[in-house]
């Protein structure tokens, strides 16, 4: 959609600035725009600096970008003066043609294309790329009429043309310059998380093959010390790449898959892979009985990642031999489920532990992702995740989800 980017004055100024310009303090002629701009270069530039000033982000420095109102008010002149020449029309090598449409190359295209650049990187938004040309066109009119100059109408035209494509070009580039730099950002941000994962992914499976190398010479048992580490090492594998496909999931913004299904069975699978963990990372889990009849409307999938992170990480900052429950209840018409842990209290700042690559606590392995994918698994099925410090022991991380009831039958059959 093309802006109307026109700068006319109102009717009673320019009825008056008509009357100013046919007394005798009349300074120009007809067609001597240029004279007049040439003559008031300083004046213009100075409020044109002025309007800057009072919108520029803090920290701008106050030197006008290098090719910004000055640049373009020479070559406004230059057009002007061309088009009184006998060939008017090679004007349009500096300002470009009228109309829009397919762009062309001119002097003023080029320089606006930096201009929009150079507010990109000043912090200045697009309204301000429009702005910044139209602050030369009120202080032309404004001063015009202050000095009862006339402005012909078809200089006037031309310093519209001139204001029209060197905004085109001036947005243009900004929007382009500014697609760059987040699409940078957003591959530089893959690319961290792509190295994280490939690097938790080799340590894991360099682990795994070594500790197998081992056994396989015969000296050690599966049993052992290091049947222990291997162990060790897959779970990391499966939790690593659960969390990793939950992530990319939930980034792509997939659909959430929800069904109706029993909350105690929903329990019983996690306590399976959790109790393996938990003897790994010799910790005891302790889960609570759960109504046959409670029911979640969720994706199964994203809830058990929000609650497998959720437990790897109790029972990675869990003092050894500590307990870690597991409990899943109904409170009115909410569903909650806990999972306390024995880590010694929430430390200071525990507020960003939801954000992505957020280490808290000493144990610094793994990525950091665990939480936030948590909590996004969490949202996504309409529900919150939250967070109880109890200081000296550990904390509460709670997931509470809207209540569903299965059909007696349904949950006769779990029991």
């Amino acid at each position: 959609m093309k802006a109307d980017r026109s700068c006319k004055p109102d009717a009673r100024k320019r009825r008056q600035a008509s009357v100013c310009a046919t007394g005798t303090n009349r300074a120009y002629g007809a067609g001597m725009m240029h004279e007049f701009l040439t003559a008031n270069r300083a004046e213009l530039i100075a409020r044109c600096r002025t309007k800057v000033a009072q919108r520029a982000p803090p920290g701008v420095l106050e030197k006008e970008l290098e090719h910004g109102v000055t640049i373009f008010l020479e070559q406004l002149i230059k057009t002007l003066q061309v088009e009184q020449t006998s060939d008017p029309i090679r004007s349009r090598k500096v300002s470009g043609p009228s109309g829009g449409g397919k762009p062309a190359l001119s002097e003023i295209s080029e320089s606006a294309a930096l201009h929009g650049k150079e507010l990109l990187q000043h912090g200045f938004t697009v309204e301000e790329v429009v702005h910044d040309y139209g602050d030369l066109c009120q202080s032309i009119t404004d001063l015009a009429f202050e000095r009862g100059v006339l402005i012909d109408i078809d200089e006037f035209r031309t310093l519209n043309r001139c204001l029209d494509n060197a905004i085109a070009n001036a947005v243009t580039e900004f929007g382009y310059q500014r697609d760059s730099v987040v699409a940078g950002l957003q591959a530089d941000a893959l690319n961290e998380r792509l190295g994280f994962f490939a690097h938790e992914l080799r340590n894991l499976l360099c682990t795994a093959t070594l500790a197998l190398s081992i056994i396989k010479e015969g000296n050690v048992g599966l049993s052992g010390a290091t049947g222990g580490v291997l162990d060790r090492a897959l779970v990391g594998l499966a939790n690593l790449i659960d969390r990793s496909l939950a992530d990319v999931r939930m980034a792509a913004g997939a659909p959430v898959q929800n069904q109706l299904f029993s909350l105690a069975d929903f329990i019983a699978e996690i306590k399976l892979s959790a109790s393996l963990e938990a003897k790994v990372k010799n910790c005891i889990l302790t889960v609570s009985h759960v109504d046959p009849l409670l029911a979640v409307d969720a994706d199964r999938d994203l809830l058990l990642s929000a609650a497998g992170n959720l437990l790897q990480n109790a029972f990675k900052f869990s003092h050894p031999l500590s307990e870690v429950s597991l409990n899943a209840y109904a409170v009115g018409d909410r569903i909650l489920i806990d999972v306390e842990d024995r880590c010694g209290g929430l430390p200071p700042g525990a507020e960003t532990m939801f954000l992505p690559f957020t280490q808290m606590g000493a144990d610094t392995s793994g990525l950091g992702l665990g939480l936030s994918i948590s909590r996004r698994s969490v949202e996504a099925n309409d529900g919150t995740l939250s967070v109880r410090n109890v200081p000296g022991s550990g904390c509460v991380f709670t997931i509470d989800l809207p209540r569903h009831s299965l059909p007696v039958v349904a949950a006769v059959s779990t029991v």
